[in-house]
């Protein structure tokens, strides 16, 4: 059946509809602000039934909003890619995750509120921490990596805690420190653990 000008046109609108939505959903994550589908909703000028035609959840919205707007590891790193110092390197890659996320930071809890009381949507967050902390450690990969690669896994792990928005949430709504100082608090924490698997390299 031939397509007809209604039927392109129709498609084009959906396609001016949808990018409208994800347009309005990444000016909205820009401002920090609190991130829902009634509010993108209105920013992009639809009914919030439109929205939920486009998008089954508002983690695939946010997830489609955000795509391209955390720069790959190799790319974030860049300041510190000639330092052999994996110390420093964590340091660097935690303050720059955690800094990510304050800027986008309405976004961010919408997306751990729908993976905790839906764990299944958990592979709709990015894991953006992840390639960070593996690509800070490579410094680590011919040492504790050849002599205790479980230190080393564990290590990962332990990093994957600390260099996270949920660490960070945790030392501002719990522990009432401003920005500056849970990020601080968190870097310090994430250096620590980082020495310390430093000094495991020394004992062996």
């Amino acid at each position: 059946m031939a397509t007809t000008q209604t039927d392109t046109g129709r498609s084009n609108q959906k396609k001016r509809t949808r990018t409208a939505i994800v347009e309005a959903a990444r000016e909205l994550i820009g401002t920090g602000d609190e991130v829902t589908m009634p509010a993108i909703a209105r920013a992009a000028l639809v009914s919030e039934a439109t929205a939920y035609r486009y998008f089954p959840d508002l983690p695939s919205l946010i997830s489609e909003a955000l795509a391209g707007a955390w720069p790959p590891p190799v790319e974030a790193l860049a300041p510190v890619a000639d330092s052999t110092d994996p110390v420093e390197r964590v340091a660097f890659a935690c303050e720059f995750l955690l800094r990510g996320v304050l800027l986008r930071q309405g976004a961010v809890r919408a997306m751990i509120a729908a993976t905790v009381t839906r764990p299944e949507a958990a592979t709709a967050r990015p894991g953006i921490r992840f390639g960070l902390i593996d690509l800070a450690l490579l410094p680590l990969e011919d040492t504790l990596g050849v002599t205790d690669p479980q230190a080393l896994a564990q290590l990962k792990r332990d990093l994957a805690v600390v260099v996270s928005a949920e660490a960070l949430f945790s030392l501002t709504d719990l522990c009432g420190l401003g920005p500056d100082d849970a990020v601080a608090s968190a870097v310090h924490t994430a250096t620590t653990l980082t020495e310390a698997a430093q000094r495991r390299i020394t004992r062996g």
